[in-house]
């Protein structure tokens, strides 16, 4: 099979490798469609995000879609031919975590395109069949692929207890951004205020179910939204929008920015707010996929740039691109 593999900072390599055959419990799945994540975008660039360094060729992707193709032992052989969304995670079933019900935290995971596993920007994948979440034929391979986004999306608005009648500030309104936006619409909030320095990226934003949109360094200390969540990583748009949290209101860090930031304390203390953070997800992807062919969600809005496999060093480049919101690569 042919797969993408990044070689050293700045390089991608097309190689021949085997298929993988499936492992007992794992179904084998042939790629269409895989989504470019920013995360994808820096370890291209620079070899590692954070503490996840890339020390061996890899190949990048996890926003992924496909069909079954094979199955491993104990896997009903009925399955062969779904189309199926991939939640591209490999918990540890005996961890805490994972036996708590919390598998996204699992300190062996092994996560697609994360050093040191290999991701799905290549023509066959494994993986688990319980994470090989069955789609209808009215959502396409590439929405299939964005569940995934979606999936971080859901968790942010779960974690800030939207419901209807929230009011909901969200900063940055690239992919996650304008996710989170749809969702908060979805989970019945009436004000929805995104925040983002780009004026296409707001206009974005208004159709993805912002009521109000603004700029940074707009004043916002009279919002008092009962949710602030922050999809950009910006440690001013952080700090700036804790200032329009209405006391005992909920703060929700997505954004992967600086790995340390300077906040205001005092603030968090008298007004008792929630503060937590967002990584990854978990029991996401059965709501993503009903919101997706519900319509309730339109992913298939976000894709501005396809490519080939072939071309995946300028997919991953692609962000660069004005406009460009969300790439896809498609594989087959």
């Amino acid at each position: 099979m042919r797969a993408a593999v990044l070689v050293a900072p700045g390089r991608i390599e097309i190689e021949k490798r085997p298929v993988p055959a499936p492992a007992p419990g794992d179904v084998l799945v042939q790629v269409t469609a895989v989504g470019v994540c920013g995360s994808d975008t820096h370890y291209f660039r620079h070899g590692r995000v954070g503490d996840f360094v890339v020390a061996q060729p890899l190949v990048l992707g996890h926003e992924a879609a496909g069909r079954i193709v094979g199955v491993g032992a104990g896997v009903d052989a009925s399955r062969i031919g779904q189309r199926v969304s991939i939640e591209p995670q490999r918990p540890d079933p005996s961890s805490a975590e994972t036996r708590r019900g919390d598998y996204h935290l699992c300190p062996h995971m092994r996560f697609f395109g994360t050093p040191p596993v290999d991701g799905a920007f290549c023509d066959y994948v494994t993986i688990g069949a319980d994470f090989a979440h069955p789609v209808p034929d009215s959502v396409s391979d590439e929405a299939a692929a964005l569940c995934e986004p979606l999936s971080v999306a859901l968790a942010a608005v779960r974690k800030a207890l939207i419901s209807g009648g929230s009011r909901v500030l969200i900063t940055g309104a690239g992919p996650i951004g304008l996710l989170t936006a749809q969702v908060a619409r979805a989970c019945g909030a009436v004000e929805i205020v995104v925040s983002d320095p780009d004026a296409a990226r707001r206009e974005r934003a208004v159709a993805s179910g912002a009521t109000t949109v603004c700029e940074p360094g707009d004043d916002l200390s009279g919002l008092r939204a009962d949710a602030f969540i922050d999809a950009s990583g910006a440690a001013s748009a952080v700090v700036a929008g804790m200032g329009a949290v209405r006391p005992a209101g909920t703060v929700v860090l997505v954004g992967s920015g600086a790995s340390s930031m300077e906040l205001p304390t005092q603030l968090i203390q008298n007004r008792e707010l929630t503060v937590t953070g967002v990584f990854r997800y978990a029991h996401t992807w059965p709501a993503a996929i009903a919101l997706t062919v519900t319509g309730r969600i339109d992913l298939d809005g976000l894709v501005t740039a396809r490519f080939p496999l072939e071309r995946v060093a300028e997919a991953l480049d692609a962000d660069r691109v004005p406009g460009n919101v969300k790439t896809v690569v498609e594989v087959s």
